[in-house]
């Protein structure tokens, strides 16, 4: 495709201080699509303190969201992403709805409005969008934030058939894991009679890898937290929803 007809975007995230795959998945997929699509994307970060992944850091770090999206929005990003799925879904039912609108009126107060994609909401909408009713997931948490996420995604009326916790209170922790990791701890998962398995209910943890084997291997849509927010991303801009070797959700077909 011409690159005369090309267009630049500049995506924006909001970050935890010690999150490190997500400024690695989310560039990797957008280039990765470049050799099908004449978009072109550059990333641009700010970031909110956190070290353990706590109901009490997490609080703290999502008051430090509002800074960041007023900061990403004086470099005019074309979209928002706040991610941290935990962080969301920690701070009550619902509450990406509420977090959403209060960036996205944050970046049009400083005269840069651009959508804001939450990686919690987003999850959500892209199982809704694959028709998925029942999942089962893989976090890296603690058990009490895996039940959180849990019931968080059951009051979006998506049933969790079954959720393995592998316990990684770190958050560097987490992102040091290997992306081929999830192909391994995805047997210890119950996926009879699922819809679609979310292979990283989390968006440090990396999984990119791991996602295409899975699909093909289970025969399951297989999706994960980074995967639904780029869906997201390109859905708002208005761009084709396809990425190569990303799963079900990114294949076009949604």
């Amino acid at each position: 495709m011409s690159n005369t007809t090309s267009r630049n975007y500049r995506i924006g995230q909001i970050v935890p201080s010690s999150n490190t795959t997500m400024e690695t998945e989310i560039p990797l997929m957008l280039r990765s699509r470049e050799s099908m699509f004449s978009e072109r994307f550059t990333f641009h970060s700010s970031r909110m303190r956190m070290k353990k992944v706590t109901a009490e850091e997490l609080k703290a770090m999502d008051a430090d969201s509002d800074r960041c999206a007023l900061e990403l929005s004086d470099a005019r990003v074309d979209v928002l992403g706040y991610a941290c799925l935990v962080a969301i879904m920690s701070m009550g039912l619902g509450y990406h709805r509420q977090s959403e609108k209060r960036l996205h009126e944050a970046t049009a107060a400083n005269g840069g409005a651009a959508p804001v994609v939450s990686s919690a909401g987003a999850l959500v909408d892209g199982l809704h969008a694959m028709g998925a009713k029942k999942v089962s997931i893989l976090t890296p948490y603690m058990k009490p934030l895996t039940q959180l996420v849990v019931d968080y995604i059951e009051n979006e009326g998506i049933e969790v058939h079954d959720a393995v916790s592998l316990e990684i209170p770190d958050n560097l922790e987490v992102g040091r894991q290997n992306p081929l990791a999830p192909a391994e701890h995805v047997k210890r998962l119950n996926t009879s009679g699922v819809d679609a398995v979310v292979l990283s209910a989390c968006v440090q943890m990396p999984s990119f890898q791991s996602v295409q084997q899975v699909e093909n291997q289970l025969g399951l849509p297989v999706t994960t937290a980074a995967i639904s927010t780029v869906y997201q991303m390109l859905k708002v801009l208005g761009l084709q929803r396809q990425v190569p070797d990303a799963g079900s959700l990114l294949s076009g077909r949604y």
